[in-house]
């Protein structure tokens, strides 16, 4: 879902260049500390020499690009969207718009049989595309798990699995999202929705995805060279990320600040289209399995910090987060006063 492109505001927007942090995957002994800096200051972060080959991410970018590159007509065979396959610009179930074209898997080969969907996505051979994607899924939610054992020891907590068992449960709900967003046109196109003028260069930039937090627990993104992302620490003001296609972008999701009883932030952020290059982007969900019960770890609670929200289940939280715009206050819903 996406919230469609946004009325003036009363407020101006202001895009402002923030050192953001990178976290050193290979450096153990301080990442656990970083990673929790990290997740209370802005809820994103940067991870390098992060254990994910080239030669596993390289195919399923390739593959994919290939298919965001056909004709209509072919890529339609991919969808339509019952829960996964391909979709186009129709982001939510509200009618919500955005200048993107994607495809949904489900990251789960016990719920998912993506060979079923291979077939109409690459022409060349749809069991090694189907074995490179599980391939890419496995890798990427390996990072994920260390990431959020990470987290938990760096949060001091008695169980260094209590975030990440959540993730590896055998009905997990995770998902993989491939984002296009296609050029917009050059400079002054009226056909393009103004957003922003980028005052780097010439050209109009158009919402790609609108502003929004990601529900589930984690987010892993890579996107190919390409800049489009932004985050807003503050209302109003939006944070470029510089792509980096050796390095994976991490971000707090809604279910993770729950769980953290609200010392981690799930950071609201938004895609724009470039109006020279196309571009595009791998998104990894970590979520729980439908029936996980959130609630914070023991540790998280104390009289100097009393629960914030009350216990509920993915399925209670996915649901409302369908029943919503992205751009809608969603986490109030569900505190405890």
């Amino acid at each position: 879902m996406v919230v469609p492109t946004p009325a003036p505001r009363a407020r101006p927007e202001k895009i402002q260049a923030v050192e953001l942090p990178v976290i050193d995957l290979s450096r153990r002994y301080e990442a656990p500390g970083l990673i929790v800096a990290a997740c209370e200051t802005h809820g994103f972060f940067k991870v390098i020499n992060h254990g994910v080959p080239q030669e596993i991410i390289a195919p399923v970018e390739e593959q994919s690009l290939r298919f965001f590159n056909k004709p209509s007509s072919e890529k339609l065979k991919a969808g339509p969207m019952n829960p996964f396959g391909y979709g186009s610009k129709n982001i939510g179930f509200n009618g919500d718009i955005g200048e993107v074209e994607y495809l949904l898997l489900g990251a789960n080969p016990n719920l998912f049989d993506i060979s079923q969907r291979a077939k109409n996505i690459s022409d060349d051979d749809p069991a090694k595309f189907s074995y490179e994607v599980s391939e890419y899924i496995t890798a990427v939610r390996d990072l994920a798990c260390d990431i959020l054992e990470m987290m938990a020891e760096g949060l001091s907590l008695a169980n260094a699995s209590a975030f990440s068992e959540i993730i590896r449960a055998v009905d997990g709900d995770s998902v993989l999202r491939l984002n296009y967003y296609p050029r917009t046109g050059c400079a002054g196109d009226p056909r393009s929705p103004v957003l922003f003028r980028n005052k780097r260069r010439e050209g109009v930039s158009a919402v790609g995805f609108g502003e929004h937090s990601d529900p589930q627990m984690l987010t892993v993104l890579r996107s190919n060279g390409v800049d489009g992302l932004q985050i807003s620490l503050e209302d109003g003001v939006w944070i470029p990320v510089p792509s980096d296609p050796s390095a994976f972008w991490v971000n707090v999701g809604d279910t993770l600040q729950a769980m953290t009883n609200g010392r981690f932030m799930s950071v609201r952020h938004r895609a724009v289209t470039n109006p020279h290059e196309s571009r595009m982007s791998m998104v990894y969900f970590a979520a729980p399995p439908l029936h996980a019960q959130i609630m914070s770890p023991p540790e998280m609670v104390t009289p100097q910090r009393p629960a914030l929200y009350r216990p509920f289940t993915w399925a209670e939280y996915k649901s409302t987060t369908y029943s919503l715009r992205l751009g809608d206050t969603r986490l109030n819903l569900f505190k405890t006063a």
